[in-house]
């Protein structure tokens, strides 16, 4: 797969939008980006594209940000599994292209000096030194992501879904106990009430 950053979004338009630059934004900005060439789409401005990630990481606002799939539009489905997984369909001609990370990739084989570091940091023993030495190394870690040969990091399969179908509208309900409108496909029956869920699953 051949990328052209001039059609796409960019890693910086990602970074402006989460906030900070780091190897897991890379990971899903390679893979939307890849799977925007695959699917000879552009940015999603309806439900033309429909992505379905299995974390709920730093990668899936890279996602959002170049492939214009959100949850907003419920064009993007999160399924919790855990795992560095990105799927993208698109609409238009059925085609479907999934990306899982290799378990040959490893960040630490990239900088060694990764680990240690964010082990000091989520330990509270790290000095102020050394959590900005760990934001250079994950900045450097992310440019290289950004630069490698794609098939360096994911394995790559052409799929077939059956796809979601598109977004509904539904209507608005008040709940009976906090009075608070709720989506009438998310109400619930309680004593022959309409509630809401946390009400519902409350005392």
């Amino acid at each position: 797969m051949q990328n052209n950053l001039r059609k796409y979004k960019s890693f910086k338009d990602v970074t402006n939008f989460h906030g900070h630059v780091c190897p897991g934004s890379a990971l899903g900005y390679r893979a939307a980006q890849a799977a925007m060439e695959e699917l000879s789409h552009q940015r999603a401005p309806d439900e033309e594209i429909v992505a379905i990630v299995e974390n709920d990481t730093c990668a899936v606002d890279a996602v959002q940000v170049v492939s214009g799939c959100t949850m907003g539009k419920g064009n993007l489905i999160f399924q919790d599994y855990g795992k560095q997984v990105y799927t993208f369909f698109n609409r238009e001609n059925s085609r479907g292209v999934r990306f899982s990370l290799k378990s040959s990739f490893d960040m630490n084989e990239l900088e060694p000096k990764l680990g240690p570091l964010r082990d000091k940091i989520s330990h509270g023993t790290a000095s102020t030194q050394e959590k900005e030495q760990l934001k250079t190394i994950t900045g450097g870690i992310s440019q290289k992501i950004v630069e490698m040969p794609l098939e360096e990091l994911f394995q790559i399969e052409k799929v077939e879904l059956k796809l979601p179908p598109k977004a509904r509208i539904f209507k608005s309900q008040k709940c009976s106990i906090c009075g608070e409108m709720v989506s009438e496909h998310r109400s619930r029956i309680k004593s022959g009430k309409i509630v809401c869920i946390p009400c519902f699953e409350g005392d």
